[in-house]
């Protein structure tokens, strides 16, 4: 699995879908917004003979649309349909229906490519997981600090053993807000038992 394909399987689309029936569809806006905060997709959509942007076999009709990302691209044709996901018979078809065809096949062109792809697999959440951001230097610093100045004894094995760490860049950078806090009031308490005095 390469790198841009993890990157764009990890963005959480969640509350971006949209139900109807039974189906599950992504914003195509949010869809392409996303992609682009990460790289630089194009898109073509594939005219017929005609130049036409819809292919017919002469009783219904369906899109081509290719998202191209960093020379490589994927192409994804869709039928014409109804909002029941049904078939639109030719004769039947308007350029609105054509048109939401396209934005739905641009959309799952982006899927092949790793973005919304665990919509289709019927999943809730990202295939991959967004890399973990471990905690900084400075937050390390910070909370070493504060349980050293704390001068209390066994304070920084026992913040290490409810951390479930060997130490705290092992920690997720998210947490760190909640660990000082924690670390603080360990300490407000420990002072207020001993009286105010270190142990």
């Amino acid at each position: 699995m390469g790198k841009l394909f993890e990157q764009l399987a990890s963005v959480n689309t969640s509350g971006q879908t949209e139900k109807k029936g039974r189906f599950t569809y992504l914003s195509w806006v949010f869809a392409w917004a996303e992609a682009c905060k990460i790289c630089e997709p194009t898109r073509k959509v594939y005219p017929n003979i005609n130049g036409w942007n819809y292919h017919t076999d002469g009783r219904t009709a369906w899109v081509e649309v290719g998202v191209t990302i960093e020379g490589v691209e994927h192409i994804d044709m869709l039928p014409v349909m109804s909002h029941q996901n049904k078939s639109i018979p030719v004769e039947n078809i308007t350029s609105m229906d054509v048109n939401k065809a396209i934005q739905r096949a641009t959309v799952k062109a982006l899927a092949l490519h790793g973005l919304g792809l665990n919509i289709y697999a019927g999943e809730d959440l990202p295939l991959v997981e967004a890399p973990k951001v471990m905690m900084t230097k400075e937050h390390c610093k910070e909370i070493n600090d504060i349980i050293i100045s704390a001068d209390i004894t066994g304070l920084m094995d026992r913040v290490l053993d409810v951390a479930k760490v060997k130490d705290f860049d092992q920690l997720e950078d998210k947490k760190f807000q909640g660990l000082k806090q924690w670390v603080t009031e360990q300490i407000q308490q420990e002072l207020s038992f001993s009286g105010g005095e270190n142990e």
